[in-house]
C-alpha cells in the first residue's frame, strides 16, 4: 500500500503522529515535566538539540511532537512545533526570525491581537512594521522592495474579515522569509508549502483540535527554520501541554470529515445570508459575489467553515443577534463541533479602537458565525431568526 506523502490526506490524518506510541492506538500522555539522565553524553547533545523530547518538558515531550509531526505531515513540512496557543507560536517566529533593526511587512487587515504585536509590541523592540494591503500584489511587492524586509507575514483567510491573500504572490517574494497563518482554514482546506511559503502558523485551537477544549499552536516549515523558532519556543516557555496535545491529536483523527460537513453548512448557510434584508454584506470565500472567490478556488479545496456577514443595523443589531439566539452560542474562538457567534466589536476586537477596526475592515455590526456540526437546517433557521 502507499505510504507517507502518496497517502491521500484523510488517511494521514489518521496515520500521522504516531511517534512513540509503543503499540497504543492512542498516542499517550506524557505529563512528566522532567525526566531520568544517566548518559550525561546524551544528556549534554539533547540540552541543545532541537525537538528533544525526553529531556525537560520545556523542550519538548513526547506527546506534544507527535502533535507537531501531524499537522507538519499534513501540511506538507519538514518539521513542526507545537506551542501552549497560537499566539505563542506567532511571537516565536517573530522573536525567532527578527533582530532590532529589521522589518516585518504585514497584512493590515488580520487577528487583531496578531495586529497588536506587531504594532505596539514590535517597535519598542526596534523591529519596524509596515502595514499594507495584501490582497494588492502590487502593493505588497512595492512594500517589500521599499526597505530590506526579514519577514512578509499575511493571513489567508483574514480573520475576521475572510479576505483572500494571492499565496503564489506572497510566495514568489525575493529576500524576506514568508509567513502564513492559515488557522481559519486548517491543513483540510489549504496548504500553504505547496505554494512555496516558509512558515505556516496555526492557532490549532481551533478548527485542528476542533472541539474548544484545548489551547495549542503549531508552526511548521523546513527543519532549519524550524531549528531556530525551537530555540525561543523553549526560551519564551511557550510550549504546548501533554494533555492539550494528546486533544488535538484527537482533533486531526476527524479533521477532514469535520471539514466537509462544516464547510457544506457553511455554503448554505451564507447563501441563504446572502439576499436577507438585515444584512448589509456577506463575507464567505465559497460565494461567486465574493471578491475573493476565484482566487479562494485556485488555492482552498472549500470556502471553510466561517461565515461572516455585515449587519444592516450595526453595532446595536450585533448586541440583539447575540441575544436572541437560541442554538448557537455568543463565544469567542471558532473551529469547533458547536457554532458560535462573536460580535467582534463587542468581543474579538473590543480592544481596538473605533479607527482601528475600521482601518481592518470591521464593522460596528460585523458578526463571524463559526459554523459547527448542527443540522444545516436547525443552524439556519436560528440565525435567520435572530438577524430578525
Amino acid at each position: 500500500m502507499p505510504e507517507g506523502p502518496d497517502l491521500r490526506p484523510e488517511t494521514r490524518a489518521i496515520r500521522a503522529g504516531r511517534r512513540a506510541n509503543h503499540g497504543s492506538l492512542a498516542t499517550p500522555i506524557w505529563p512528566s515535566s522532567t525526566y531520568e539522565l544517566r548518559d550525561l553524553e546524551a544528556s549534554a547533545a539533547m540540552a541543545t538539540q532541537s525537538l528533544s523530547t525526553e529531556f525537560y518538558a520545556r523542550n519538548g515531550t513526547p506527546t506534544a511532537q507527535s502533535f507537531a509531526d501531524a499537522v507538519a505531515e499534513l501540511e506538507g513540512a519538514q518539521a513542526g512545533i507545537a506551542f501552549g496557543s497560537g499566539m505563542g507560536a506567532v511571537s516565536s517566529v517573530i522573536l525567532g526570525m527578527c533582530s532590532s533593526g529589521d522589518r516585518i511587512v504585514a497584512q493590515d487587515s488580520m487577528f487583531s491581537v496578531t495586529t497588536q504585536l506587531l504594532s505596539r509590541v514590535c517597535p519598542r523592540f526596534g523591529i519596524d512594521v509596515a502595514f499594507v494591503d495584501a490582497g494588492d500584489t502590487e502593493a505588497l511587492l512595492a512594500a517589500v522592495a521599499a526597505k530590506p524586509t526579514q519577514l512578509v507575514w499575511v493571513e489567508t483567510p483574514a480573520n475576521p474579515t475572510m479576505s483572500i491573500v494571492d499565496l503564489e504572490a506572497v510566495a514568489s517574494v525575493k529576500g524576506p522569509f514568508t509567513v502564513v497563518d492559515s488557522t481559519m482554514a486548517t491543513p483540510a482546506v489549504q496548504n500553504p508549502h505547496d505554494f512555496g511559503i516558509d512558515f505556516v502558523v496555526h492557532s490549532a485551537t481551533k478548527g485542528i483540535a476542533g472541539h474548544n477544549d484545548a489551547v495549542l499552536g503549531a508552526v511548521t516549515g523546513e527543519r532549519e527554520l524550524i531549528d531556530v523558532v525551537w530555540g525561543h519556543h523553549v526560551m519564551h516557555g511557550a510550549v504546548a501541554s501533554p494533555f492539550d496535545a494528546f486533544l488535538g491529536l484527537r482533533g486531526i483523527r476527524t479533521l477532514h470529515a469535520r471539514m466537509r460537513q462544516q464547510c457544506e453548512t457553511a455554503q448554505a448557510l451564507a447563501e441563504r445570508l446572502e439576499g436577507h434584508g438585515g444584512v448589509s454584506a456577506v463575507h464567505y470565500p465559497g460565494l461567486a459575489s465574493n471578491a475573493g472567490h476565484d482566487l479562494a478556488t485556485r488555492q482552498m479545496r472549500a470556502g471553510g467553515a466561517i461565515v461572516v456577514a455585515d449587519l444592516a443595523g450595526g453595532y446595536e443589531a450585533g448586541k440583539a443577534m447575540a441575544d436572541r439566539l437560541e442554538l448557537v452560542t455568543p463565544a469567542l474562538s471558532f473551529g469547533g463541533t458547536e457554532s458560535l457567534l462573536t460580535h467582534a466589536a463587542s468581543m474579538s476586537a473590543a480592544t481596538l479602537g473605533p479607527q482601528e477596526r475600521a482601518d481592518m475592515g470591521i464593522s460596528d455590526g460585523l458578526v463571524r458565525i463559526s459554523v459547527g456540526l448542527e443540522h444545516v437546517d436547525d443552524l439556519i433557521d436560528d440565525v435567520v431568526q435572530s438577524i430578525g
